[in-house]
């Protein structure tokens, strides 16, 4: 199994920290600066600009996380549907003028979703149409920018239902993210597949993952080996997809960014 190169997740404070290993080997970075209503609208243009200069230099792929609190893409609300939509367009406005190629955004789908999808008329349709009605004009921007949307699995427990909802828009510009430590802690609290299947059934979609490890109780963002994730499982199904995956470290301690790369790497999993 060849081993794949990986990055990190940082905010723009953070890049000098790890400057010589993210840009040395060009690394995939995803920067979380526009994720908050306050960063998109207070100093926005500052913080457009502070990106420029921190990445000036890198040559790797690119991201940034869209926001997501309180902005459900599945909002029962007719009148807040608009603001959300105009909240995505706004950070995916600050994706392309740093030149980032990918925003993640969350997934709608939860255990609730799954349990109760026979059991509620028109369910799954009705949440499908609420879902492209705040998210379509967010693809055909994308879609025209040359960005990438990755939806990332929250409380999501069957990987097929999100890998449908991308699907539906048949579109480029909308694919896979898989975050290891919700989908670990998905299986513990209810029974979803194995992390490593998560990968396999994302196939060529998979486009972006943040790699994170948990004990299966809480969402820890811990460095890879800290918690109970497989990883060789993990990193042999990422080999065997046919797609090629930004790849990124999702830790709470930006310190231990070394000790997670290292743990992979001297598991012959990562570069």
């Amino acid at each position: 199994m060849t081993p794949l190169k990986i990055g990190a997740c940082l905010t723009i404070p953070e890049i000098d920290d790890h400057r010589d290993w993210l840009f040395d080997a060009a690394r995939d970075i995803e920067l979380q600066d526009f994720m908050t209503y306050s960063a998109l609208t207070t100093g926005f243009e500052d913080r457009v600009a502070a990106a420029k200069t921190a990445l000036d230099g890198h040559t790797g792929r690119l991201g940034i996380h869209g926001p997501f609190e309180g902005l459900d893409i599945d909002n029962k609300d007719a009148e807040l549907r608009p603001l959300i939509t105009a909240r995505f367009l706004k950070a995916l406005e600050a994706a392309d003028r740093i030149g980032a190629r990918q925003m993640v955004l969350h997934s709608p789908y939860t255990a609730w979703y799954q349990n109760n999808i026979f059991s509620i008329p028109d369910y799954a349709e009705k949440k499908l149409a609420r879902i492209h009605e705040i998210l379509g004009p967010v693809v055909r921007a994308a879609q025209d920018m040359g960005i990438t949307l990755v939806i990332e699995n929250i409380h999501d427990v069957r990987p097929e239902t999100r890998r449908a909802l991308v699907d539906s828009f048949g579109s480029t510009a909308i694919a896979l993210s898989i975050d290891t430590g919700h989908a670990q802690l998905a299986r513990r609290m209810a029974g979803a597949p194995p992390v490593a299947d998560f990968v396999a059934d994302a196939g060529a979609q998979l486009a972006h993952v943040h790699l994170q490890d948990v004990d299966g109780h809480a969402d820890r963002h811990w460095a890879p080996s800290e918690g109970e994730i497989e990883w060789t499982a993990v990193f042999r199904a990422l080999a065997a997809s046919n797609s090629d995956p930004h790849l990124v470290l999702e830790l709470h301690n930006k310190a231990d960014i070394p000790k997670g790369f290292g743990a992979l790497r001297d598991l012959g999993l990562a570069i």
